[in-house]
Formats: structure tokens, C-alpha cells, sequence
């Protein structure tokens, strides 16, 4: 019982290093879930060290692996043969630990489907070109397309905002608007409900 008992353990811290790797982004999709944006950019200091926590869950879950399908039977320290492994203690389990992590770690691939589609619902509307501004805004803490939908469906809930454009990559914020209905001041005021800082 002793390796099964190891490979649970190791598949655990796994499913932990998994979640992990993936909480900056995880955090604005529950931030938009539960109605507390400000909190979306908390774990966006984990991003730079993505590509090691990455490794370390591959490696761990590898191990737990390697520890699973190499058990032999001399290892398992059990008087009771014909007893059948407890499912927390089985290949399974394991499958589903590792199919969890895999979930995880692509988390920031998808995590934009999780936003409304504002764009798809607004009215098309008729402005006069004199009435629209352009801002450009340099954010600092966005580290994933899911960073990008979290602050283009809270600028696309203000009246006057006729199109927005996030880039995590970039760090910039394109913001097309009428400014007979919206302020600067009230686009910058909902870029910093969101948690995100506006580098001036």
C-alpha cells in the first residue's frame, strides 16, 4: 500500500501545482461569477513564474505516474489479495486528477468564454463624429485573454462605449466612445473597479 499511498499523494500536490499555475487567471472569472471585480487582478503576480509551475505540475504528475504503473507486487503491503483498491487509490483516480490538472493548466486559453458577449448585444448606433474620442490606455496586470474579457465586458456596461479593444500582450487598451455620454473619467473609474492599474 505504501506506493499507492505515494502516488496519491504526489497526484494531490499535482492537482495543487495545477491550480496554481492557472490562478491569475482563475481569479477574474470568479471575480465576475460573485460580483467583486476588484479582486480580478490579485494573482497576476504569479504569471511571470507560469512556465516553472507548469514543469513542476508535468513533473509531479509524472512521478505519480511512474510510481502507479510501477508497483509491483512485493511493495504492496497487504495480507488482503482479493480485496479491491479503494477508487481514491486506483488508475482512475488518478486519470481524473490528471485530466483535472490538464484543465487547469489550459485554463487561460478559455477563460474569455466565460464573459458575455457585450459587442453581439449592443444596438448599432448613430454617433456624431464630433462626439467621438479615442483613448488608449497602458494596463499593468493583465496576463491573459480572460484579463482582456473581464475589462472589456466591464467598459462595455457604460452607456456611450462604442467599441473596446483589451491586449494582454501589449499591456494596452484601446477605448472608442461618445463623449456626449461618457467621460474619461468614468472609462478610468471602471478600469479601476476591475483591479487593474492604469500606468500613466
Amino acid at each position: 500500500m505504501k506506493k499507492t499511498i505515494t502516488s496519491n499523494g504526489t497526484a494531490l500536490a499535482g492537482v495543487f501545482s495545477a491550480i496554481a499555475t492557472s490562478l491569475c487567471c482563475v481569479t477574474p472569472v470568479l471575480a465576475l461569477l460573485s460580483g467583486t471585480t476588484g479582486i480580478a487582478s490579485t494573482f497576476s503576480w504569479i504569471e511571470p513564474y507560469r512556465p516553472v509551475l507548469v514543469g513542476i505540475t508535468v513533473f509531479i504528475l509524472g512521478l505519480a505516474w511512474h510510481q502507479k504503473l510501477k508497483a509491483r507486487p512485493e511493495d504492496i503491503d497487504c495480507a488482503c489479495d482479493d480485496e479491491k483498491p479503494k477508487f481514491i487509490q486506483s488508475k482512475k483516480f488518478l486519470l481524473l486528477v490528471t485530466s483535472f490538472a490538464g484543465i487547469m493548466l489550459a485554463f487561460p486559453y478559455y477563460s474569455h468564454l466565460f464573459y458575455p458577449n457585450l459587442n453581439s448585444q449592443k444596438q448599432v448606433v448613430y454617433v456624431s463624429e464630433g462626439n467621438v474620442s479615442v483613448l488608449t490606455y497602458s494596463i499593468q496586470g493583465m496576463t491573459c485573454t480572460g484579463c482582456e474579457a473581464h475589462i472589456e465586458n466591464e467598459l462595455n456596461q457604460l452607456e456611450g462605449i462604442l467599441e473596446v479593444d483589451a491586449n494582454y500582450e501589449t499591456s494596452k487598451t484601446f477605448v472608442k466612445f461618445d463623449k456626449s455620454k461618457v467621460t474619461a473619467s468614468e472609462i478610468t473609474s471602471a478600469i479601476g473597479k476591475t483591479g487593474y492599474t492604469i500606468i500613466e
